[in-house]
């Protein structure tokens, strides 16, 4: 047949709608469980569910490209593999759309999932649509209030009054994240500590097992991820004592039965304690303002800014002397309390001891106050030890290396004197635990999950309010407790409140009046087991059933490094507590974890007196360029006056410098806009957008349809009689046809390999250089029709083509269908065909080269046949022009041959 001359223009609208009509038309994505087709068995690959805002990213394009391309290479590969999505459709972004907006949150979200699952459709990703999750759904939330209802009958989940920050303009309590130099993240209120009652899930009961599985079972995580979970856990190991007091309230009994309990990790400093300082939520507070309106006003004043402990760390330290003293359990001094705004009462006992000789905060509270500071630790050496190189204690450095390594010896301690830091712990244990006053504990840095939202747009907590019997859970039966979707908020507080519909009820014990729990679960409970609800979606009688013995535990999970703490280490409690329920039969839930870069680009922004900013997008702005193509300046468009170049940030709404997807996609194509993002960076690196990236990708699409369309249309004709993807036959093929098979084969081979690292940049660039093989690939030197010439170019079409299949689904799946690959037996759709595999043969040389030596000295390089035995090899060598030349006519002595490397002649 003729050759096409003229290319069919690449029309990436048509070719993109019809690839997924015919991926709808045949449920190409539905996950079957043993699914008979995939040998290999199943692999669930998962990206974190997005939350509705109504608009992806590039960020969210990311992402789900990556996850998409692992489906389709691993389903090549012969796995029965699943990629879910959902939607994390409850939380504060929807209340606050809907104030703005004046509609219902439920209304904002459920449109903004249909106008996001709009858009990850025309991304051609291979989702299996049949098990969507929106955790807003009553199908869904429900099984969050059984399970809590489980943990509340095990004394996990439970009620309790804690101080917690509390965002008075939200009216809603914050987590510690939330809060921002003591102010909330979204309001910019200064945050309150109020304290208020709550529930509580006992996630601390399991920190022993969290952490030590964090450590030893989870080698597939990311290094930085696993000690972002053990600091957070937070393991410590210390003496919990008491010191004594005969301080009553005004009930006449001791306060907290005459002990005020300290927890430290430094029980050898013992002896240099000099204060002491309380929360000032302390009972010992307390009693202290009822009697001191200075120090009342003081605790008041301490009530502003957040509980978090960063918050803590850099605050300025202040207090007030509570007028009252505790006794020292080993010296029986006289030990002065002080209210200090750095005391979390939630954290410990609420009461620390102050050794302001060795601990920087202590020290910086002491300087302040004129506390004393006494030193009781010093370096071997200084303590007499021997080692003539003493280092002197530095009292304006109390935290110095040798202290923090706990490498020095007690002084100035008494009984202590001498002892390093386990033998003075171990003597401090035994003396406070003769007297009943302590013991050796460990404890962790992590708390109980409070799961309380003073919000509407949440799961309902399942709990009934009676006057008569308490807190009262709601019957299994009873479930779901709905969540009416009608309520518009107006930012003054929770509009359950006001919903007497929703709160007046009947009490599940006595059948009197009751009052339904207003608060509503924190989204985090959300979020802490969808990707197990993907696995059973229409399971109406269990909240997982078989299915998800299948699936389960997921074999990769993908999403950003901010969620590398809370959302992973609440889903990992969660796992366990329904494993103790008999849910599941698994610990961890993720196998392996990849944490995807960020998405940066170009930003632009004017700084006002007042100290406002405001952001400008990209096509706002006109940008200068020197000759160099760096940029040097812009202006805004709109005036024509200076803006300021902002550098690469993180694609942000607030810094205006996002990218439409919807408009990449309408101009240049949903597997352009995956191409460059895959291509641009590897996964777990930072990518920077670049419009003439992007461009670029575009182009690089369109050669591919222009050669296959012509010159692979050509090929795959000329082979019409015979079978279109053999392999050319290897006895009499010619040497730059050889040449070519051996340049793509080895690129194959790296990009297969690369391809099992994740590593999805190369595997672009292995197709790329497929291509240009192939453009360079010319027609035989005489003109004359070449059957191995034709087969070896369709073969390294139909290569390349499931190579970058993964990134390109749409135009790969077009040119596979328009060069007839489809209908070989071995092959059929792309969607099914298997990943191309190497061929050994191919990568055989036919010449190879060695250096030449004579006399030990490189002369030269040999080139011999690739199965040249060694006599041949010696043969050559000794036949070579450079044993002449060097061995200046002298007969060769030996010839020594190290096979593959090189061939030295001695003369």
């Amino acid at each position: 047949m003729s050759q096409p001359t003229t290319p069919a223009p690449y029309d990436h609208r048509a070719v993109e709608a019809a690839a997924q009509a015919h991926w709808r038309d045949i449920d190409a994505y539905r996950a079957i469980e043993n699914d008979p087709r995939f040998p290999r068995g199943k692999f669930y690959a998962c990206s974190m569910l997005p939350y509705p805002s109504g608009k992806l990213h590039i960020g969210h394009v990311r992402n789900y490209t990556i996850n998409d391309v692992m489906y389709r290479y691993l389903r090549m590969k012969g796995h029965n593999v699943l990629m879910p999505m959902g939607w994390d459709a409850f939380g504060l972004p929807a209340e606050n759309a809907a104030m703005k907006n004046e509609v219902p949150p439920a209304a904002w979200t459920y449109r903004n999932i249909a106008e996001m699952k709009k858009q990850m459709q025309a991304m051609g990703l291979a989702i299996d649509w049949s098990r969507e999750v929106a955790t807003c759904n009553p199908d869904y939330y429900k099984w969050n209030q059984w399970l809590f209802l489980k943990m509340y009958e095990k004394g996990i989940a439970y009620r309790k009054t804690q101080v917690v920050n509390w965002d008075p303009v939200d009216q809603t309590v914050l987590a510690n994240e939330q809060v921002i130099d003591g102010r909330g993240w979204r309001t910019g209120a200064l945050v309150e500590k109020r304290e208020i009652p709550g529930y509580y899930l006992a996630i601390t009961r399991y920190a022993p097992e969290l952490l030590e599985a964090v450590r030893d079972q989870l080698p597939g995580w990311p290094e930085r991820v696993r000690v972002m979970q053990e600091n957070w856990i937070g393991k410590s190991e210390g003496v919990r004592f008491a010191f004594t007091h005969a301080i009553r309230g005004a009930d006449g009994k001791l306060i907290g039965d005459g002990r005020m309990y300290v927890f430290t990790t430094r029980a050898d400093t013992i002896m240099g304690v000099t204060f002491c300082a309380v929360a000032p939520e302390h009972p010992l507070a307390a009693h202290a303002a009822a009697a001191n309106p200075a120090l009342a006003a003081f605790i008041e004043e301490c009530k502003k800014g957040g509980v978090a402990e960063a918050d803590m760390a850099t605050m300025e330290k202040k207090g007030m002397p509570a007028g009252l003293a505790v006794t020292h359990p080993l010296t029986g001094r006289e030990i002065a309390v002080w209210v200090g705004n750095y005391v979390l009462m939630s954290y410990g006992d609420g009461a620390v001891m102050g050794v302001p000789g060795h601990d920087e905060r202590d020290y910086a509270f002491a300087q302040k106050y004129g506390l004393p500071i006494v030193q009781v630790v010093a370096p071997r050496a200084a303590a007499g030890d021997g080692d003539a190189a003493a280092v002197a204690f530095d009292a304006t450095q109390p935290s110095q290396e040798w202290y923090a390594t706990k490498d020095g010896v007690c002084v100035n301690s008494g009984p202590l004197d001498g002892m390093d830091y386990a033998q003075a712990t171990d003597y401090v244990a035994e003396r406070v635990g003769a007297l009943g006053l302590g013991e050796k504990r460990t404890t962790f840095r992590l708390r109980d999950w409070g799961v309380s939202r003073q919000r509407y747009w949440g799961t309902p907590i399942p709990i009934v309010h009676c006057a008569a019997c308490g807190d009262v859970p709601v019957p299994e039966h009873d479930l779901p407790v709905i969540l009416p979707e009608d309520c518009v908020p107006d930012g003054t507080g929770n509009p359950l409140n006001k919903r007497a519909d929703f709160t007046d009820c009947k009490c599940p014990r006595c059948g009197g009046p009751g009052r339904r729990e207003t608060d509503t679960m924190d989204t985090f409970v959300d979020s802490s087991w969808y990707y197990m609800r993907y696995c059973s979606p229409d399971s109406a009688s269990a909240m997982v059933d078989a299915r998800n013995d299948y699936w389960m535990p997921m074999d990769q999970y993908i999403g950003g490094i901010e969620h590398a703490i809370l959302h992973l280490l609440y889903a990992r409690f969660w796992t366990r507590v329904m494993r103790d329920l008999g849910l599941v039969k698994f610990d961890e839930p993720f196998t392996k974890l990849l944490t995807q870069g960020m998405v940066l680009h170009d930003s632009y922004f004017r700084e006002h007196e007042s100290g406002k900013i405001d952001w400008y997008t990209p096509a706002e702005v006109e940008v200068r360029h020197d000759d160099r193509g760096r940029p040097t300046g812009a202006t805004l468009k709109a005036d024509g006056q200076p803006v300021t170049l902002g550098g690469a940030e993180k694609m942000s709404k607030s810094k205006n410098n996002t990218v439409d997807p919807e408009f990449i996609i309408d101009r240049y194509g949903a597997d352009t806009a995956r191409l460059f993002v895959m291509f641009a960076s590897h996964p777990e690196a930072t990518l920077e957008w670049s419009d003439a990236g992007v461009e670029g990708a575009y182009r690089f699409l369109r050669r591919l349809w222009a050669y296959a369309t012509t010159r692979g249309r050509t090929a795959m004709e000329a082979l019409s009689g015979g079978p279109h993807a053999g392999a050319p036959n290897g006895g009499g093929m010619r040497p730059d046809v050889r040449k070519f098979r051996r340049e793509i084969h080895a690129t194959l081979r790296q990009a297969t390999y690369d391809i099992e690292r994740i590593q999805y940049n190369t595997v672009v660039s292995a197709a790329m250089k497929m291509l240009n093989a192939l453009e360079d690939f010319g027609a035989a030197a005489d003109g004359q029709p070449d059957d191995d010439r034709d087969r070896a170019r369709h073969e390294a079409l139909g290569i390349a083509l499931r190579l970058l299949y993964p990134v390109c689904p749409h135009v790969c799946h077009a040119l596979w269908t328009e060069l007839r690959f489809d209908r070989e037996p071995a092959f059929g759709d792309i969607l099914n065909a298997p990943w191309p595999e190497v061929d050994a043969a191919a990568l055989q040389l036919d010449e190879i080269e060695l250096v030449l030596q004579i006399n030990g000295k490189m002369r030269g390089a040999l080139r011999v046949p690739a199965n040249a035995d060694r006599s041949a090899i010696e043969a050559a060598a000794g036949a070579a022009p450079e044993v002449a030349r060097y061995g200046e006519g002298r007969v060769p002595r030996k010839v020594i041959v190290v096979p593959g490397r090189l061939v030295n002649v001695v003369v």
